[in-house]
């Protein structure tokens, strides 16, 4: 069933033409934990753009245009919506009502600008950082967005009948370790990645060979972290409960935040 259940996530979170039945959607739906597999085989695919030649803004479009090809604007619609949700003044059912509304506000334009550029400026920061962190970095990113989506679910109570309510149902916060367990891998394939492009440690060298390494290794769960508490305080505070919006949102800001901290922790070590 886990097996059906990764299928069902990669139908849901990707374009890739697997998991659309309704076992599928229903294996998923019960097992949190496909979040982060899927994380794993949708952020080596992306991956592989950090392996294209050329200069760094190039890559910064490559990067962007693997990104949504790959998994579509759901997630992104999710950032427009919560962000013109986030620029009303009033009580959450106003915010909710805003979040069903279609059309696109000044709110919702400029969270959806920041997202998107921000991913664009990731690819052209990750030119900068050998290529092995690089493709760490972009791994990495995708399973700790994952896992800040499971951990939502996991968490969250949903405001309404839907998408939201489907996920969180029929899970609770015990389904969150096995989440953290399928998660982990990345965190020790960021050390090794990092102990192959570093010197080994010494004690003058310390600081030089260990940080890079720590760094990179926490960066995307530092982030998801971030982004879980600051989205469940929106939630719970400002819109009365989670809903698909906030999912897609928690996808993407991690992502982003994820690759531009792995290369500042680098670069300044």
């Amino acid at each position: 069933m886990v097996l059906t259940a990764l299928r069902g996530a990669v139908g849901f979170l990707s374009r890739l033409p697997v998991g659309r039945s309704a076992t599928a959607w229903e294996a998923f739906g019960a097992r949190p934990v496909a979040f982060p597999l899927a994380g794993w085989l949708l952020g080596g695919l992306v991956a592989t753009t950090t392996l294209l030649p050329g200069p760094a803004a190039t890559r910064g479009l490559a990067l962007v245009a693997a990104v949504y090809l790959l998994t579509g604007p759901t997630h992104a619609d999710g950032v427009a919506d919560l962000g013109d949700a986030a620029a009303v003044h009033g009580a959450p059912a106003e915010r909710r009502t805003v979040l069903r509304d279609s059309d696109l506000g000044a709110g919702g334009a400029l969270a959806l600008a920041v997202v998107v550029g921000g991913l664009f400026t990731a690819g052209m920061a990750l030119a900068s950082v050998p290529t092995l962190i690089a493709v760490v970095l972009v791994v990495a990113s995708e399973v700790a967005a994952k896992t800040a989506m499971a951990t939502l679910v996991c968490l969250g109570t949903a405001t309404h009948e839907g998408l939201a309510s489907a996920l969180t149902a029929t899970t609770t916060a015990r389904d969150l370790p096995p989440v953290v367990v399928a998660a982990a891998p990345a965190a020790v394939l960021a050390w090794l990645a990092g102990g192959a492009t570093s010197p080994a440690p010494t004690v003058s060298a310390a600081t030089g060979a260990v940080w890079p390494v720590v760094g990179v290794t926490s960066a995307a769960f530092l982030a998801a972290g971030v982004v879980v508490v600051g989205l469940l305080w929106l939630a719970r505070d400002r819109l009365g409960g989670v809903n698909g919006d906030v999912f897609g949102a928690a996808n993407e800001l991690t992502r982003v935040l994820a690759i531009h901290t792995g290369v500042v922790v680098w670069t300044l070590g």
